[in-house]
């Protein structure tokens, strides 16, 4: 997604990520934490960024063929 204006960069709401949804999350500069506008996830910028490192663990091998000799 395109994020609009210069400022502190957007993050994917990890919870809205793992079921394939591409969500922008909204910061708030008093209490420095992320929310998302569709679904009741919170957190701060490390517990966002450690989330989405996780979903990123499940496409890991997206790109990689399996063939029946790789599982015998």
């Amino acid at each position: 997604m395109a994020q609009l204006g210069k400022g502190k960069l957007n993050y994917r709401c990890p919870s809205c990520f793992m079921r394939d949804l591409d969500i922008d999350m909204f910061y708030n500069k008093d209490t420095k934490i992320y929310s998302c506008i569709r679904c009741q996830y919170r957190g701060t910028e490390e517990d966002v960024l450690a989330k989405n490192e996780m979903v990123r663990f499940r496409y890991g091998a997206m790109n990689k063929r399996f063939d029946k000799f790789d599982f015998d």
